[in-house]
């Protein structure tokens, strides 16, 4: 039979409008590949926006931990770079109502002390009668220079200053509780009684007095944050990478300074 060329451009252009086996495979791919591709990028867009600067509130305290000459090059039991925590606290401080300050206030021959152990030396051990306790060199004695809190340290507004390791037998590393793990400082009942949810510590040591001061924050039901680069740690025989995998273990938060809305 034959076509008619009426008939056959019919065809032709029927043809036409129907897309053959391999442009529809095609067509397909195509659809897959840009569907996979927009899928791709939903699923990395939260990572590639910053989170927003944390604004403190009200219910917020910044605790600045033992800034003080002891810790700092110099003194008598110094962090290494312990100094440079001072303008980056001094940095953040403005954007917190509410800030509180700890020092550590030893009395002369302290139990903490290698010198008070005879025949033991500083960063060696012994057992008190509260458990095992690392001795330190005789540091941070009260009423001295070394005790001092650092010079540049520039915290007008700070509310409240905590003396701990004050008990001659008992040191006192948390803001909130004695190295016995009974005696308290108060410290926890202070910001209950000010309205305060969320505490931000810096300072020194990250390892000791300030991962303790966290840890024991959110045991007294405090939401806890920690200022990587404003702390500075002693990392003896691996205390640092310790201290901050107990601290995440109990819920404690791992942020920067950059993390802190500016006032």
């Amino acid at each position: 039979m034959t076509t008619s060329p009426a008939t056959e451009s019919s065809s032709l252009a029927s043809s036409a409008l129907v897309p053959s086996a391999e442009c529809r495979t095609a067509a397909r791919r195509r659809f897959l590949l840009q569907s996979s591709a927009g899928l791709l990028a939903s699923a990395a867009a939260p990572w590639t926006f910053a989170a927003p600067p944390i604004k403190p509130d009200s219910k917020s305290a910044l605790i600045v931990v033992d800034v003080q000459n002891c810790f700092v090059p110099g003194g008598t039991l110094p962090v290494k770079g312990g100094d440079e925590v001072v303008p980056v606290i001094n940095r953040i401080a403005p954007a917190f109502v509410n800030i509180v300050v700890t020092q550590d206030w030893h009395t002369p021959g302290h139990a903490s002390f290698a010198s008070s152990h005879g025949g033991k030396k500083p960063f060696e051990t012994t057992v008190l009668k509260y458990g095992g306790q690392v001795l330190w060199p005789d540091h941070c004695v009260q009423g001295t220079e070394d005790a001092a809190l650092h010079k540049g340290l520039l915290l007008p507004t700070a509310q409240l200053i905590i003396r701990k390791g004050f008990n001659q037998g008992v040191d006192s590393y948390s803001a909130f509780e004695e190295a016995d793990r009974k005696t308290v400082t108060g410290l926890a009942g202070y910001l209950k009684a000010r309205g305060i949810q969320t505490v931000y510590v810096t300072g020194l040591a990250t390892d000791f007095c300030v991962a303790w001061t966290a840890m024991d924050a959110r045991k007294a039901g405090f939401n806890a944050y920690v200022i990587e680069d404003a702390t500075r740690a002693i990392d003896l025989n691996g205390s640092l990478a310790a201290a901050w995998k107990q601290m995440a273990a109990k819920g404690v938060k791992r942020i920067q300074s950059a993390d802190i809305a500016a006032a």
